[in-house]
């Protein structure tokens, strides 16, 4: 990884870590240092601060700016682990496991309160408009897709369409708008604004599918998570449902009798999927998916009227990200 990003990583931690959340009533503020300590890759704050440096020579300088960035997504991860009744979260007990739902949701209501107290005190007057509207938009469409998500539970079929606008909205778009913001910040060429954003929402796309594969085929040694989880959950991914709308004859019969059963051997199941996988090529149409979309925020970077060696950054960034997955 470059050294300037992992440089930025480390000043967003750093700032995380000095972030005085709130102190009383202690219910309330320590699940919000507990969630914010648990790490991750902090790639959305980290995706402001390199937009902004393709522009502006001082990134350290919208630090305050983006970890507002990453305080909303925890907050909307937090209350996700709610609603999937998640027991995890970074190999570390889920909030609501460690306090219960009640805590959970509340500290969550307060989290996204911060992160408005963020962007208005640390945005530029001209500018917070702007990105206050953006923000909203991304906020309402990062539920709306959770929303869609739950409702493909209940659902027979979804359409490859559908899964797509599904994944955008509640994956992609909050890299879109990480993106965007940090142009915003830095400069006001609507149009290399627009391209930052498209070029969040196309490489967003790319990693959930990325995702999607690596829960059916990743080494389980280098996961972190069991493998097959998505298969033994039913989980409508696109590989299953790329399968669904392919399977014939035998596979066809045992894919559906694999969905329907209640009671079954996990790692008997996650075989057996894996091999009508196999033999209709899931794999494969996975992955040109995914990299169509990879090559979408490649050309995007590339229309930037920003200079190369800056767009080289998160050129290899992406490329880091996408070669430590596969």
């Amino acid at each position: 990884m470059n050294a300037s990003i992992k440089e930025y990583i480390v000043s967003i931690n750093s700032a995380i870590e000095k972030e005085n959340f709130g102190e009383q009533p202690r219910e309330l503020y320590e699940p919000i240092r507990y969630i914010m300590s648990l790490g991750g890759k902090r790639m959305r704050p980290l995706l402001t601060m390199l937009a902004y440096q393709l522009y502006h020579p001082e990134p350290k300088d919208i630090i305050p700016a983006a970890v507002s960035v990453e305080v909303f997504h925890n907050f909307t991860l937090m209350h996700d682990d709610i609603m999937d009744n998640a027991p995890l979260r970074r190999g570390k007990e889920t909030v609501h496991e460690k306090w219960n739902s009640p805590v959970a949701i509340l500290s969550g209501d307060v989290m996204l309160v911060k992160a408005y107290q963020q962007l208005i005190e640390y945005c530029p007057t001209d500018k917070l408009k702007v990105i206050l509207e953006k923000f909203n938009q991304c906020a309402i469409e990062v539920c709306e897709g959770q929303q869609i998500d739950m409702n493909f539970e209940e659902e027979d079929v979804v359409h490859e369409k559908e899964y797509i606008n599904m994944i955008r909205l509640k994956t992609a778009v909050l890299l879109g708008f990480s993106l965007e913001f940090g142009g915003i910040l830095a400069m006001d060429n609507v149009a290399d604004q627009a391209l930052l954003y498209q070029m969040g929402v196309n490489a967003g796309i790319g990693f959930q599918l990325m995702d999607d594969l690596l829960d059916v085929y990743a080494d389980q040694d280098k996961f972190g998570k069991q493998v097959g989880g998505d298969i033994i959950a039913n989980k409508k991914t696109y590989l299953l449902i790329k399968a669904k709308e392919l399977a014939q004859g035998e596979n066809k019969v045992e894919l559906n009798d694999w969905l329907q059963k209640e009671e079954f051997d996990k790692n008997e199941k996650v075989i057996a999927v894996r091999k009508i996988y196999d033999e209709l090529k899931i794999k494969e149409l996975t992955e040109r998916k995914m990299n169509e979309y990879f090559e979408k925020a490649f050309q995007n970077l590339s229309d930037l009227e920003a200079s190369n060696d800056k767009k080289e950054i998160i050129k290899e960034f992406f490329t880091y990200l996408i070669n430590r997955e596969q």
